[in-house]
């Protein structure tokens, strides 16, 4: 690999991280962190960062959308897959039912997987649909009347 392909690559994962982090969410690198975040009581977003094809592109707008939503989870949470691996194969082992899928967004509610937009809902997709889905989501699951 050369090394202008390296650099490419830490400026395309540092942005990633960058619109991820500017757009409210907390970073969680270590399964330590992970679980002691996962398993507070209330609702929470986890947003499965990705550089991967496309879909990485469409996810974090939408990410940045639902941050501002009048919906909104208790905590807003992203895990880097392909990155922080270890932190990112944690937060799976809470998606029960759900393969492996990168980007996505799953919600929890005090630790339990209640819904899941998979790389299949993302990929493909604008941003605003995207968008769209996560708000109907978080109206459903954190909206007033929850």
């Amino acid at each position: 690999m050369s090394m202008d392909f390296n650099i490419f690559m830490n400026d395309v994962i540092n942005t990633a991280r960058r619109e991820i982090s500017e757009a409210g969410y907390q970073e969680l690198h270590t399964p330590e962190e992970v679980d002691e975040v996962l398993n507070k009581k209330g609702t929470t977003l986890v947003m499965v960062n990705s550089t991967c094809g496309c879909a990485g592109g469409i996810a974090r707008p939408a990410a940045a959308y639902a941050a501002n939503c009048v919906s909104k989870p208790d905590q807003l949470v992203t895990v880097f897959a392909g990155q922080d691996k270890e932190a990112t194969s944690r937060a799976r082992e809470y998606f029960t039912g759900y393969a492996p899928s990168s980007p996505s967004f799953a919600l929890l509610k005090d630790g339990e997987i209640i819904s899941m937009l998979e790389r299949s809902d993302i990929e493909g997709f604008e941003p605003h649909v995207v968008a769209t889905r996560l708000e109907q989501l978080l109206d459903e699951y954190c909206g007033k009347e929850n």
